[in-house]
């Protein structure tokens, strides 16, 4: 089992940043990849980005490529989302995820996952 634990999230201005951690527990060493996700009401889960535990390559979805970049702390177990140039369109419950099989066609899909975090709200004002 691994839990995770989100925080970092608030209020901020449209083209403000944010960082948000995640912080990993329990069977973290058999970790192969850490994904982050975001829900907006009414809407799916999506992929905003991924990193593998033990070399960094970190995989990101155009739609923040070039503004969020996730990087991590091995000796913490955690795990974070650097936001930058954020826009309304990205509020959202944001998640991070886990999952210990070491494949990378799908790190995309929420199903990837075997765990997840409570989520954390981040709101973007315009």
């Amino acid at each position: 089992q691994v839990q995770l634990v989100e925080s970092g999230g608030g209020l901020v201005q449209a083209g403000g940043s944010l960082r948000l951690s995640c912080a990993a527990s329990g069977r973290t060493f058999s970790t192969y990849v850490m994904g982050w996700f975001r829900q907006a009401p009414g809407k799916e889960r999506k992929f905003v980005g991924s990193i593998t535990w033990t070399d960094g390559r970190a995989y990101y979805p155009d739609s923040v490529k070039g503004r969020f970049t996730i990087s991590r702390d091995n000796a913490k177990n955690t795990v974070y989302l650097q936001m930058n140039s954020l826009k309304p369109e990205d509020t959202a419950v944001y998640y991070c995820a886990a999952d210990q099989r070491t494949h990378d066609y799908d790190l995309g899909y929420p199903w990837r996952y075997e765990y997840w975090g409570q989520g954390t709200q981040v709101t973007v004002s315009s």
